[in-house]
């Protein structure tokens, strides 16, 4: 068997093409663009790097992007008035606070200080529990991505046995959550779950994002199976997933690949978070099967 390759790169330009007419749609009624505020600590070179990816893809759509870059050694305090006025902000929808942040600054304190109406990462603890508990809220950008290309390529998940490795508040949880919503029988594992090898091979859908190269292997795959690999690990062979894909590929039905797969659908979900925000603060009606 050839695993068919889901290209998510594909999917994401797609959705963001669609996403463009919605947002000149919204600017009409509202006669404003969506804006999404990004905030970014420091110099580091992979986050600089995605931020830039950020305001390229949100200036593409028609919306605005706000870039706010601030020194390594920023105080806490005024990292935090920051976030508060971009909260009060009318032409602010969304708010991303790249991380991760400097040693001397508390990640919880920042996310919380958030509005959850304007969190569009879907990481304040508000919108968590919105998520458990079936809730409208903000869902964070990977796994709605992940949800996404499982629903193109499968269509209805209901009754289909979903493994998710790791559990990171980031990925595996909301993943977990997501797919329960799905009515997906869902089994969470990670990096100290016994016998892993048996959990993975009972599983008609995997999804990995424990953040270790090659860490799933092809022989632990069921034959037919979905694959959805998140992570990205830089190694001597360049970027690799958590999956083995060669050997996952010889077995799968599909998988996505490392990289293509995922990580566009990140900024393209990023998007679409900003602006349903925009839809609901403006009051702007929209069909909530069309985001």
């Amino acid at each position: 068997m050839s695993a068919e390759i889901i290209d998510g790169k594909a999917f994401a330009e797609a959705f963001r093409g669609r996403l463009a007419v919605q947002v000149a749609a919204f600017a009409a009624a509202a006669k404003r663009a969506p804006g999404l505020a990004v905030v970014l600590v420091g110099e580091d070179p992979a986050s600089a790097v995605y931020v830039r990816s950020k305001g390229k893809a949100t200036r593409a759509a028609g919306m605005e992007s706000f870039e706010h870059r601030l020194p390594a050694t920023v105080a806490q305090d005024e990292l935090l008035a920051l976030v508060d006025r971009l909260n009060a902000d009318p032409a602010v929808d969304g708010i991303l606070v790249q991380l991760p942040l400097p040693g001397h600054i508390d990640e919880r304190v920042v996310i919380t200080r958030i509005d959850p109406d304007k969190d569009v990462d879907g990481f304040h603890p508000v919108n968590a529990g919105r998520l458990a508990t079936g809730l409208e809220g903000f869902v964070p950008c990977t796994p709605l991505g992940c949800l996404m290309l499982l629903k193109d390529r499968l269509g209805d998940l209901a009754g289909l046995d979903a493994v998710v490795i790791g559990r990171s508040n980031i990925v595996g949880k909301p993943m977990a959550q997501l797919l329960l919503g799905e009515s997906c029988t869902v089994t969470i594992a990670h990096s100290k779950t016994r016998d892993l090898s048996s959990v993975v091979r009972r599983a008609d859908i995997v999804v990995a994002a424990v953040g270790r190269p090659r860490m799933i292997k092809g022989e632990w795959i069921k034959p037919g199976a979905t694959v959805i690999d998140v992570g990205i690990n830089r190694t001597e062979d360049g970027l690799v997933g958590d999956v083995d894909f060669a050997g996952a590929a010889s077995v799968a039905g599909a998988i996505t690949p490392v990289p293509g797969g995922v990580g566009p659908m990140t900024i393209a979900v990023l998007l679409r978070n900003t602006l349903v925000s925009a839809h609901r603060r403006a009051s702007v009606p929209y069909e909530k099967g069309s985001l």
